[in-house]
């Protein structure tokens, strides 16, 4: 490709040449797994490349999230990039499932070895990106004055980036501590001898949990809707099995890219009801007792099958009250209403026993719901609970919420936000009509948090390189989709999702955690690997999907 070095440093803005804006071949907005894979992967085509990232440094959700007990739900190994074989084998994972201190120190050690963060702007985030559409170029502006131009922009901005507060009266009023999960401090909090409450009992609120509740003076949860939660079984990984793995890591990864879920957990071909009752039963105990997902991954259609999803729903149920010894708490923190795994499966590894210190209290919002926040506590129906901190464990604007927090203008004027005001819609979940050069990666109509997001990252930055490659070629200036080749993967992903129990249950995944936002599954949920063979399918059909403007157009930059 014929383009200056990639070791060309953009230097800095100052306050005279603001608006003179620095030139380079791809603009990346955002630093966790997304961005560092586009930034390596387009550096080393020889692209000049400028990332910006709104963090102190690379790591994404883990820079952020802090929080006491803070852990991924995947296998360390999974949860890891497969695109260099040097990192593979001069990084070791300690645990199963890596804490955060381990997982931001492994996205560091990448980011050093591989020399990423030179081509990065911290602590810098993106107030628009506008298209020039004389010049084709995006027009990317930040909140510390950086103008940066260059033909194509990847949005790397993750699908849990934007936190949420809870829509509660009185929030600004509490006069104690108040900590958000996802911005959690950098310094040490302690919890000892405190009246603490928490709000919010998803995957991240149950880590907290079981973290802070041995810790605090005493501890309030306060609970609208409860998830369903299993074993994480966590364990050190030994000296002789790290060495396998590191062996074997290219078969791995090979499985992953062949699993529907993008990863190596366990999955399997079985019908639920293919086998007997004494059978179901062995094959979900073993499961339990193996730990992590493998529940999930027991049965092939407990996401089509309502009955076969409640029977395994009720396996789970009934566990809990083998650890809870109070029936009526224990009662209260079973999940009801909604199909198990179609919220995101949650793993613990002592939930349910922090239930049983006599310092820890379940405060039930179905029946007891939070009226406001005061100056000294929360208030409920039944009357207030002061305390002295306060968690929000509340989640994200999830999906969606990154790419409309700034504004993003394509052709004619027309924004992300506009473009999306009746839910998230784009081809493949990569590029969007009238959007020329921008791309997304893990975008909403992709498997995005269907799928190990490091495996999509860095299948969706393979496939806009391609793209890229393509149009150098063939000496071709801008690229869309056309608008009949996203209405109907429009169409694709919402006839997948009317198949799926996933739509059935109000969460994040639909819109329903933020106040007015579109309610829809507008996820694909036909699996990692058939997600590659449509994407695939796209270039080999020689681009017909989409339109492309020659090099003349560029004449005038």
């Amino acid at each position: 490709m014929n383009v200056e070095s990639a070791e060309t440093q953009i230097p800095a803005q100052t306050a005279t040449d603001r608006q003179a804006a620095a030139r380079v071949d791809v603009i990346v907005v955002g630093a966790g797994c997304g961005g560092m894979v586009a930034v390596y992967k387009f550096r080393e085509m020889g692209l000049r490349v400028q990332g910006f990232e709104a963090g102190g440094n690379v790591g994404g959700v883990w820079y952020w999230n802090r929080y006491p007990g803070a852990r991924v739900d995947l296998p360390s190994i999974d949860y890891s990039f497969g695109f260099s074989t040097v990192i593979e084998q001069e990084w070791t994972w300690s645990e199963e499932f890596a804490a955060q201190p381990e997982l931001l120190a492994y996205f560091n050690f990448v980011a050093d070895r591989l020399d990423l963060r030179r081509h990065f702007r911290f602590e810098t985030r993106v107030n628009s990106a506008v298209w020039d559409d004389a010049r084709a170029l995006w027009r990317v502006t930040s909140d510390r004055g950086d103008v940066v131009e260059a033909p194509y922009c990847v949005m790397a901005t993750g699908p849990l980036s934007v936190p949420k507060d809870p829509e509660i009266p009185g929030l600004d009023r509490f006069r104690g501590e108040l900590h958000r999960a996802a911005r959690w401090p950098h310094e040490p909090v302690s919890f000892a001898g405190k009246r603490v409450g928490i709000i919010g009992t998803g995957s991240t609120g149950i880590q907290i949990v079981q973290e802070v509740g041995p810790q605090a003076g005493e501890l309030f949860v306060f609970q609208r809707t409860p998830s369903f939660t299993m074993p994480m079984r966590n364990r050190k990984l030994t000296p002789d099995y790290v060495a396998e793995v590191k062996r074997h890591y290219a078969g791995l990864r090979q499985a992953a890219r062949n699993s529907p879920n993008g990863g190596v957990r366990p999955s399997s071909t079985r019908a639920f009801f293919s086998v007997s009752p004494e059978q179901r039963r062995g094959l979900l105990e073993d499961a339990w007792k193996q730990g992590g997902l493998s529940v999930l991954g027991t049965f092939a259609d407990l996401l089509v099958n309502e009955e076969a999803n409640e029977q395994v729903a009720e396996f789970v149920r009934a566990k809990i009250d083998d650890v809870v010894t109070d029936p009526v708490v224990a009662d209260k923190l079973k999940p009801r209403g909604y199909p198990i795994f179609a919220r995101r499966p949650c793993l613990d590894s002592s939930y349910y026993e922090t239930f049983n210190l006599p310092n820890v209290h379940l405060v039930d919002c179905l029946t007891d719901e939070i009226v406001e926040i005061t100056e000294r506590g929360v208030r409920t129906r039944s009357g207030e609970i002061e305390l002295d901190m306060l968690i929000l464990a509340t989640g994200y604007d999830g999906l969606t919420g990154a790419l409309l927090a700034f504004d993003v203008v394509g052709r004619g004027g027309v924004r992300v936000n506009d473009k999306w005001k009746e839910g998230a819609r784009s081809y493949l979940g990569l590029m969007m009509a009238g959007f020329p050069n921008l791309f997304m990666t893990t975008g909403p109509n992709g498997p995005a948090a269907l799928a190990n997001i490091i495996r999509i990252s860095e299948h969706d930055v393979d496939w806009i390189a391609a793209l890229i490659n393509h149009m150098a070629d063939n000496r071709l200036a801008t690229v869309e989709p056309t608008a009949k080749a996203e209405d109907d993967w429009m169409e694709i992903v919402r006839a997948m999702a009317g198949r799926t129990l996933v739509s059935k249950a109000k969460t994040w995944y639909v819109g329903a955690n933020v106040k007015d936002k579109p309610l829809g599954l507008t996820l694909f949920t036909g699996g990692f690997p058939k997600y590659v063979e449509y994407c695939a399918a796209a270039a080999t059909d020689g681009y017909r999907n989409f339109v492309f403007g020659n090099a003349k157009r560029s004449a005038a930059a």
